[in-house]
């Protein structure tokens, strides 16, 4: 850089010409009219690419060296064992050559999981009234005074970001049913379309690419609601990140501190009016104003609500000879004239509706119920 900083002032401040610059250097002048005119500061010498004798051991050396990145570190084989493997092959070359290029290809590897191998992302922007997105996660609370494991609906708003937390005890068809309609109920409408990821409540297979077998009862759901239901690739959770991000807020905010209710009602109401309060307190970020202020905005173009689906899950059941049929180890009575018959059974979050011959009867999910059918009470055991 210093001999080419000396040349560049002979010629250019001190107008030496280019013979007495050639004769000083030794260079031609050829060589300096080429420094000159290239501007350049430094000299660039390309370095010949030369035969090596791994070149024709490199694929292999390559291969080895990816299937040690597969192995625990106490299973991989070490460089100098791979060189002696690569000499019982007839390589007749050094082992520092062998270490040279193991040291090359864990950098090319390295750059590559820094770059491209990590992909590249473009947020996501949702129009007002476009879409949902629902997720479900698991949390505690005490219920009657026992510690009960719950699984939590979680639906959001992609543009306010409103959102709605409600507590079910298992993660079935008919609890997924019920938090749409809270969700749809809440937010005043009903979005364009809606993000899940591969729920089982929702998809019966996963197929390649986008393909997907939607369980038919959810595809009743949707098209009642009027929204197209939409999936995420398997493992991009990114995909319906605003819904994930509000499952961890929804624990330092709600679950930190147990809940403690007297029944599942009570604490599903503490949790809507818990959600609405933070709609207020919670600034949007993206856009002025809290959540609450976006979405009294975006309200009016979500789609009139419907009324709710009816969201059962039906089962065919036997009644047995002593009137009882059985559904989650739970025996619920019937009258006595469908004994040893098939009834249908309408499974929703909180009743039990058995169906037979045009005939209701309604049982709710706790024990010692007085059940109606026809004007007669009979007495349920759960």
């Amino acid at each position: 850089m210093g001999f080419l900083s000396v040349i560049r002032r002979w010629a250019l401040r001190d107008k030496m010409p280019i013979r007495e610059i050639a004769r000083r250097t030794g260079l031609s002048r050829n060589t300096i009219k080429k420094y000159l005119r290239e501007g350049a500061v430094e000299p660039q010498f390309k370095t010949p690419k030369r035969p090596s004798k791994l070149d024709p051991y490199a694929d292999r050396l390559a291969a080895w060296l990816l299937i040690q990145t597969r192995k625990s570190r106490q299973e991989r084989r070490t460089v100098k064992q791979m060189h002696a493997d690569l000499v019982k092959l007839g390589y007749d070359g050094s082992y520092e050559r062998v270490a040279a290029f193991a040291r090359a290809w864990r950098e090319d590897r390295h750059r590559a999981e820094q770059t491209t191998g990590r992909g590249t992302y473009v947020p996501l922007v949702f129009q007002p009234g476009e879409a949902f997105q629902c997720d479900w996660s698991e949390d505690w609370a005490n219920i009657g005074g026992e510690r009960v494991k719950l699984q939590v609906a979680h639906v959001k708003l992609s543009h306010s970001r409103a959102f709605l937390v409600r507590a079910y005890p298992l993660q079935t068809h008919e609890m997924l049913f019920d938090a749409h309609w809270h969700a749809f109920r809440v937010f005043g409408g009903v979005p364009g379309r809606g993000i899940y990821d591969n729920m089982k409540t929702a998809v019966d297979r996963v197929g390649k690419g986008k393909q997907r077998d939607v369980n038919a009862r959810c595809k009743a759901m949707a098209s009642h609601y009027v929204f197209e239901p939409e999936f995420c690739n398997p493992a991009a959770g990114w995909e319906k990140g605003q819904v994930e991000k509000n499952v961890q807020d929804a624990r330092n905010r709600m679950w930190q501190v147990m809940p403690v209710c007297a029944d599942l009602a009570e604490l599903n109401q503490w949790l809507e009016d818990r959600c609405i309060a933070l709609w207020t307190e919670t600034p949007h970020k993206a856009l002025p104003g809290s959540i609450a202020d976006v979405w009294e905005a975006e309200k009016p173009t979500l789609m009139a609500l419907p009324p709710a689906f009816d969201g059962f899950i039906e089962h065919s059941k036997r009644v047995s000879p002593t009137c009882l049929s059985t559904f989650e180890r739970n025996r619920y009575s019937v009258p006595a004239s469908f004994a040893n018959r098939r009834v249908s059974l309408h499974v929703y979050p909180e009743r039990l509706v058995v169906v037979a011959e045009g005939q209701m009867d309604l049982h709710r999910f706790c024990s010692g119920v007085l059940l109606i059918l026809g004007g007669d009470l009979f007495e349920g055991h759960g």
